[in-house]
Order: structure tokens, then C-alpha cells, then sequence
């Protein structure tokens, strides 16, 4: 799917689609109920990359097909947000005429809000000097009337950054505000809609808790901050050192004092809670001091390790957001052993495509 038809598509069919393989897949569960979550049809993710192609006097954005590896010209893109199909529009009249900021570009990468935020990337074969930051300054000028920008300049080895490399986005969940940063060349949720209901999907099922939270595989703190009230403290780890930098900054915009993240991978974190392995960062953090009942992980798409597994079928209560179904059939054939799959949730985070994003919550089995 190249995105370049999708005016053309039935939304409705495709989500039947997924919806029918969630439902099959999950058939041997026993599940009474999945909840299905679509997304807008148009205009949902709010982060986009695109290549630039030059050709003579011309300048245009491309994708590439993904079986065939054709260029398409790509003058809107439908699935983007609106303010990522006004910057485009407007970014590559800009470029064009510009000797300087069109030399040797490759790509441009967009980051987006539902605040009318943006972060520009400009991506270049050659160095970027002071002549480019002066001619990129006044290009984020031009945009002050679009919306807030910030530029950055990418080329080996540097990163040249015009004011700021995040942007604040407003999460909303049961019509309370959480404000996130996202950093560019960080992972954010790109469906801003659905995101906010996979949120909402999570604390409709865990209401209020006197224990405290681990959470694997943080990344911005975008599940820590809102279900911080739900719980008496939350322990989370994230490897990605921009993610936890803007967890921990996000934590301090919203006034959440019960949260600790820690920069650890799962499989650390896991061998240092075991004591097979002694971590600087595990001690500060004090993790044995946590009395953590209920665990969440939204791991990548390899899933959870078999020793990160191990550890999570100790939890009584299990959160799992997942964005491969496949490996989350294989995690589940585990822990349905020791736990009872009580709710699940399909998120149609990417439509028109044939990923899915699923949610479980797992319950201890009582007998």
C-alpha cells in the first residue's frame, strides 16, 4: 500500500479485515469480547518521512513502492496530519528556489502535533556550514504564521538544530490533559487519536490500585504519566536515552512526583531484580523497595525475551500492548499457563495497511 489511493479505498472493509484475523487469532483464548478502536480514515498519523528527488529545476517528495521500488511523487499525503500536509506543501516551494538548503538534500522528516507544533528535519550528503543555519533560521521565520517550528540539519556526523529538537504534544484521557514531549528521532505513537484510546482502554480496565506499577519498555512516558494516578508509585525502564530524558521532563510539565524511570534495557532490568547481575542505576532507583503487582509492557515487535517472560508471569496482573501479533500469540501460549486473558482490544493505529496493534490485560489464575 503506497498511501498515494487511499481517497479511494473503503475503510470499513479493511478494518473488517483485521478485525476477523484479531478475532481468529485470539479465538483459542476464549475472549467474550474484543473491543475494536478505528481510526480517523484521514489525516491520523502525525509524523511522516519523506525523499526529496531533484530533478533539474524541480524538487519533489517520493516514497518508494514498497514491492516494486517505483518512485511516486507525493505533492499530499493523506494519511499525515493536516499541518504535515500544509508544511509539505509549502516547505518544498520554499526549498525549491534556494540554492543553498536544497543542495545535496535527500530527505525531510516531519514531526507534528495536534498543537500546531512541528519539528522539520532536513537531511543532506554534504556538511552543513553556517551559511545553511542562516538561510534555515529564516526559513523557520517565514513558517511563524503556519504554526510553532523548529528546523534541524542533518549530515554525517552533525546535527545542527534550530531552536528545539521536541515538540510538547497534549495527550488527552478522560478529558484530563497530559503534556508529552516528544524529541525527534525518538519513537512516538504516529496515530495521535488512537493512541489516546489505547490510554483509555488501559485505565477503563485497571481502575484504582494499592500497589505500584512496573512499566517496560517506557519510551516518553506516554502510558507512565496518565496511569501514574492510578497507582501508588510506577517503576519504569527505557533504554533510549531521549526517551527517558523526555519522560522524565514530561513527568516534571505535569507535576507527577510518583514516577521513576530508569535507563535500562528489559532483559537488564530483569537480571538485576533477580540478582544476577548488580546495576549502578538499580540501586539508585531503589527498585526492590517497589511493590509492584501489576506490570505493563509494550515491547518491540520481537516481543518479550524468555527470561523478560519469566519474570512477567510472577506479576498477578499483566498489561500487554503489542505491536506484532505474531509474537503475541507466542508470549500468550506462555503466560495463559499461570494467567486468564479478561480483556482484549484491537487499535487500528495504521489503516489501510496490514498491521495491527493489539492490547491484553492477563489476570492470575485462581485455581
Amino acid at each position: 500500500m503506497t498511501y498515494r489511493s487511499i481517497d479511494k479505498l473503503d475503510y470499513e472493509t479493511q478494518l473488517n479485515e483485521k478485525v476477523e484475523k484479531v478475532r481468529q487469532r485470539f479465538d483459542k483464548y476464549r475472549i467474550a469480547n474484543i473491543d475494536i478502536f478505528r481510526s480517523e480514515p484521514r489525516h491520523y498519523r502525525m509524523r511522516a518521512e519523506f525523499r526529496v528527488w531533484h530533478e533539474g529545476d524541480d524538487l519533489y517528495y517520493i516514497m518508494f513502492n514498497p514491492e516494486t521500488r517505483e518512485k511516486i511523487r507525493m505533492d499530499e499525503f493523506l494519511p499525515g496530519s493536516e499541518l504535515i500536509n500544509r508544511l509539505m506543501k509549502q516547505l518544498i516551494e520554499k526549498l525549491r528556489p534556494n540554492p543553498i538548503l536544497r543542495n545535496k538534500l535527500f530527505q525531510v522528516d516531519f514531526l507534528t502535533t495536534t498543537t500546531n507544533q512541528a519539528v522539520i528535519s532536513l537531511l543532506y550528503h554534504r556538511p552543513l556550514d553556517d551559511e545553511w543555519e542562516k538561510e534555515a533560521t529564516a526559513l523557520r521565520e517565514e513558517f511563524k504564521d503556519l504554526a510553532d517550528i523548529n528546523i534541524i540539519g542533518r549530515a554525517r556526523k552533525q546535527k545542527r538544530v534550530l531552536f528545539d529538537d521536541s515538540v510538547i504534544e497534549h495527550v488527552v484521557v478522560d478529558g484530563k490533559v497530559y503534556k508529552s514531549i516528544q524529541t525527534e528521532n525518538s519513537f512516538t505513537q504516529p496515530n495521535a487519536k488512537i493512541n489516546e484510546a489505547m490510554i483509555g482502554w488501559v485505565k477503563q480496565h485497571i481502575g484504582q490500585n494499592d500497589h505500584d506499577l512496573l512499566e517496560l519498555y517506557c519510551g516518553n512516558g506516554n502510558f507512565t504519566l496518565p496511569l501514574a494516578e492510578n497507582f501508588q508509585r510506577i517503576l519504569a525502564t527505557e533504554i533510549s536515552k531521549s526517551s527517558v530524558a523526555s519522560a522524565r521532563k514530561s513527568a516534571e510539565l505535569n507535576d507527577i512526583t510518583n514516577v521513576t524511570v530508569v535507563r535500562m534495557s528489559a532483559e537488564e532490568f530483569t537480571e538485576a531484580l533477580s540478582g544476577e547481575r548488580t546495576s549502578r542505576r538499580a540501586e539508585e532507583a531503589d527498585i526492590k523497595s517497589f511493590d509492584c503487582r501489576t506490570v505493563l509492557v509494550d515491547p518491540p515487535r520481537a516481543g518479550l525475551d524468555s527470561e523478560t517472560l519469566k519474570m512477567v508471569s510472577a506479576y498477578s496482573r499483566i498489561i500487554y500492548i503489542s505491536c506484532n501479533p505474531e509474537t503475541l500469540i507466542e508470549n500468550l501460549d506462555y503466560l495463559t499457563k499461570t494467567h486468564d486473558v479478561t480483556a482484549a482490544a484491537m487499535f487500528d493505529q495504521f489503516p489501510y495497511t496490514d498491521h495491527v496493534e493489539t492490547g491484553v490485560i492477563l489476570e492470575v489464575k485462581t485455581n
